[in-house]
């Protein structure tokens, strides 16, 4: 997931937008069905940046600092100084549907969308992606409450069902709809004063 989070915090800083991510963890009422998310939201501060070779240097709070490479398309570069605040939210969410697919065959599908500021302002930026994928059921394990999907790879993997009882409203064969989605959002306020 740290990896993840770094390539779509570099692609944030590429695009540049000024959105608010707020995130919840919850289950759906039909445990057949059902969406778990989680927001991590970070804080840090420009501590060095060389406009000339586009490095910047970000520090946490815990002290450490990070230098990276910025790309030419975040063209709002000039405008971040040393001491302005960079604010990062993280959001993951996984939802589920155990019923029978509309889909023929197991097949995946992905969505991106981005979002950056107008030229001048200080950058700020969203990237969220959804990744869709129908998986078929492999095996049914009702003594031990899991599942075994088949991705449109051809990968397995077994699970346990949250609601064990909703393994017998499937059978082998049948197709299920997974969806994963993550999103990050920047934003760079002023130094304090």
């Amino acid at each position: 997931m740290k990896r993840i989070a770094s390539a779509l915090y570099f692609a944030v800083l590429l695009t540049g937008s000024q959105l608010t991510f707020a995130g919840e963890s919850h289950g759906a009422a039909d445990a057949s069905k059902g969406q778990i998310s989680q927001t991590i939201e970070l804080q840090a501060t420009v501590s060095a940046i060389d406009q000339q070779t586009r490095m910047v240097t970000l520090k946490g709070g815990d002290g450490k600092e990070f230098t990276f490479y910025v790309d030419e398309r975040a063209r709002n570069l000039p405008q971040v100084k040393v001491g302005d605040v960079v604010r990062v939210a993280y959001v993951v969410a996984l939802a589920w549907k155990l019923n029978k697919s509309h889909k023929q065959v197991p097949s995946p599908e992905v969505e991106t969308e981005a979002s950056r500021a107008n030229p001048g302002a200080k950058p700020s930026g969203a990237v969220a992606r959804r990744m869709s994928i129908t998986a078929s059921i492999e095996a049914i394990d009702l003594a031990h409450g899991t599942v075994t999907l088949k991705d449109p790879e051809g990968n397995s993997r077994t699970i346990k069902a949250r609601n064990p009882s909703n393994l017998k409203k499937v059978k082998v064969g049948d197709l299920v709809d997974i969806t994963y989605t993550e999103s990050v959002a920047l934003k760079i306020e002023p130094a304090p004063k």
